[in-house]
């Protein structure tokens, strides 16, 4: 893999689709088709290229992004393998980032899945060309034609076959036809050899390549022109047309195949030269200079060294930063400038990768995808330049984490282990947030779900070798009082020698404009001398800490010192500040306390089916629905405000009300008094945690 390819013979291409349809396994046959493993690995045996973490070997699942370029025909393709797990979206992310182009992979057995309309929006969005391959054609109770017509029905006549399957009486799949050259294939003892067409095929066939050709005439006036006159395409011209048509978005070809047996996987990769863009062509990029403004990013072999940043491994062995070079060539050593922080840093060694093999390389060329060695300072998203030409491009679009849990070590005292383990694992998966919350004194975990974080405990283990165990996240409470009160607090006390005097009046009111204690005084004739005024407020400030119902900070509270007496000799700060707090400790329970909950703002994006179910359990977490509004692709966002008490676990239960099609953000708004029933039930969790 050491050469350096032409940008116009690189394509990267991402596969995307729901978890299960067969990612992992259809890269590991396109490598074996190539000649780049010599046996294929499965999933479930744990031994495939793109699957070598030790928990996606445990789970049979893929949980990060990988690498696995090939050789083929001259070109060079890099596939980046992403999970379909949702809690994974992060590294579907840095994927779409560093592609070109995607192959969405959808099973003959199960049709359209959520998985699939999730890639297609991504894609949607970046405008990016893009094939559908169907999977596992050749397995029992697979249907090809159901899965082709219920894309042709979602997705309109730009869903053109570039493939017809040959299957037996039991619908499964032997062979393939492809539509454009007219010739048919069987797979035997995992090579593809040509058969003859099969009888009664040809109506279908001229059928389809006349429905291709009917693409190609869109392309231009030209073409338009001859299709009409009855004229045939010669080969090059049909390729032409059809590549312009995957590059404008008017036309995505369907594939099909099976991965295990390998069959389609070489006219995939025939497609995939034939009709992808390459580097240049593909991703438009907008950068941003450094004086703010931004512009297009022109990706050129002659250009200036600049690199992105899509990906960053944090493992036992080092700190890897994944890039994808997108003008110039980059080498060992170049000093190159992160347009992040504005530092230069020097290139560490560079790597070819492939799954978790790392090969080492004297340079990596416009369009390429590689690794760099122990960039201490690089992130995902930086970007490194010549110091000639800065320029910052977009970081990955990470969706915002709302699935929080407190975690904890198993055995007291490692809460640092934790943290230094959960820092690492950030720098590999900046998708989830970890933030100490010192009201709470929570060390609190956002993800975007539960396997997410189980995954995260896991990797504690095995890698920073600490424990970990998971607590709900507390609420932060308040209080504050509704009527005022005046109470007087004396404190005295006599021991051989000075003694201790202090004596204060103060009177507790609301003060809603405030959330910080307001202390003022209104002593006259000197009752209090003004030099404990300090130690009375402070006293007060301390004392506010804790609330009278369940020990949670009192806010929108006023404090007016306003008589009192002093003793000349026994009167001291401590005795004053002692005073003030005994003030408040008998005025507080009479002052009609209530909680006050925090409330926030959830903005949930459901399609219109399942919008009576949404809002259905937002009444019933005390939710008040404020509008709703329909987005641009069909879907509706339902803003509500919710007590932040009730919104424990709705990440996941909002996934089993939309099968994973619903998504929210949830942000803190304001603080509201706390109906009778909830705040019994808060101050009752509050006694218990005392307690403990």
């Amino acid at each position: 893999m050491s050469m350096r390819y032409s940008v116009q013979n690189i394509r990267n291409v991402c596969l995307l689709g729901h978890s299960g349809n067969g990612k992992t396994a259809l890269a590991e046959s396109l490598l074996y088709m190539t000649g780049a493993i010599d046996r294929m690995g499965k999933c479930a045996d744990g031994n495939t290229v793109c699957d070598y973490d030790p928990e996606e070997i445990k789970r049979q699942i893929s949980i990060s992004l990988s690498v696995a370029p090939l050789e083929f025909k001259g070109c060079k393709i890099n596939v980046l393998d992403t999970p379909g797990a949702f809690d994974f979206n992060g590294e579907v992310m840095e994927a779409l980032r560093a592609a070109d182009a995607a192959i969405i992979v959808c099973s003959a057995k199960d049709g359209l899945s959520v998985g699939l309309e999730k890639a297609w929006r991504y894609c949607e969005q970046r405008n990016m060309p893009r094939f559908i391959y169907i999977s596992k054609t050749d397995e029992d109770n697979s249907d090809y034609n159901a899965t082709f017509n219920a894309l042709r029905e979602r997705y309109g006549n730009k869903i053109a076959p570039v493939v017809m399957p040959i299957w037996d009486a039991d619908k499964k799949v032997i062979g393939i036809i492809d539509v454009l050259n007219k010739r048919a294939y069987e797979m035997r003892d995992g090579k593809r050899e040509e058969i003859e067409m099969p009888e009664g095929k040809e109506p279908v066939l001229d059928e389809l390549y006349e429905a291709l050709k009917e693409s190609v005439a869109e392309t231009s006036e030209e073409n338009m022109e001859k299709f009409f006159s009855g004229e045939d395409f010669t080969y090059p011209e049909m390729i032409k047309g059809l590549r312009q048509g995957v590059e404008e978005l008017s036309l995505f070809p369907v594939l099909c195949g099976s991965a295990v047996n390998t069959m389609g996987s070489l006219m995939l990769m025939d497609y995939i030269v034939e009709l992808l863009p390459n580097p240049m062509e593909g991703n438009y990029h907008k950068a941003t200079r450094q004086d703010g403004e931004t512009e297009p990013f022109v990706v050129s072999p002659g250009g200036v060294p600049t690199a992105y940043v899509f990906k960053t491994v944090s493992d036992q062995y080092g700190k890897y930063s994944y890039v994808k070079v997108l003008s110039g060539v980059i080498t060992p050593d170049q000093p190159l400038v992160n347009a992040r922080t504005g530092e230069v840093e020097k290139m560490g060694r560079l790597y070819a990768i492939r799954g978790k093999k790392y090969e080492e390389v004297k340079e990596l060329g416009c369009g390429d995808i590689g690794a760099i060695g122990k960039m201490e300072k690089a992130k995902t998203g930086d970007t490194l330049c010549d110091s000639r030409k800065v320029v910052a491009l977009k970081k990955p679009a990470f969706a915002e984490p709302n699935y929080a849990v407190s975690i904890v070590p198993k055995t007291r005292g490692q809460e640092d282990k934790i943290a230094q383990g959960l820092f690492r694992l950030n720098e590999e998966d900046p998708s989830f947030t970890i933030v100490n919350n010192a009201e709470t004194h929570q060390m609190v975990l956002t993800c975007a779900g539960d396997i997410q974080v189980d995954v995260l405990v896991s990797k504690l283990k095995s890698r920073f070798n600490v424990e970990a165990a998971l607590e709900e996240i507390r609420v932060p409470y308040r209080e504050k009082i509704r009527k005022p009160v005046s109470k007087q607090g004396r404190h005295k006390k006599q021991t051989g020698g000075s003694g201790q005097f202090g004596d204060v009046w103060i009177r507790f009111e609301p003060n809603p404009d405030e959330e910080e204690m307001v202390f003022a005084e209104e002593v006259f004739g000197g009752s209090v001398p003004k030099n404990y005024f300090p130690a009375v407020e402070k006293g007060l400030r301390e004392a506010c800490v804790h609330g009278p119902l369940a020990g949670y900070p009192v806010v929108n509270l006023k404090a007016v010192l306003y008589d009192g007496s002093y003793h000349p000799v026994d009167s001291s700060e401590i005795a004053f500040k002692t005073a003030a707090q005994l003030a408040y400790k008998a005025a507080m329970p009479e002052a009609s306390p209530v909680l006050l909950e925090p409330v926030g703002e959830v903005k949930v994006t459901v399609p219109d089916s399942y919008m009576g179910d949404v809002l259905g359990d937002l009444n019933k977490r005390r939710g008040r629905v404020m509008g709703m509004e329909p987005t641009d692709d069909g879907e509706q966002v339902i803003e509500a405000e919710v007590p932040m008490a009730e919104m424990t676990g709705y990440a996941i239960d909002l996934r089993a009300m939309t099968q994973s099609r619903g998504t929210y953000t949830f942000h803190f708004v304001r603080y509201e008094d706390c109906p009778p029933a909830a705040q019994e039930k808060a101050i009752a969790a509050a006694k218990a945690m005392a307690e403990e």
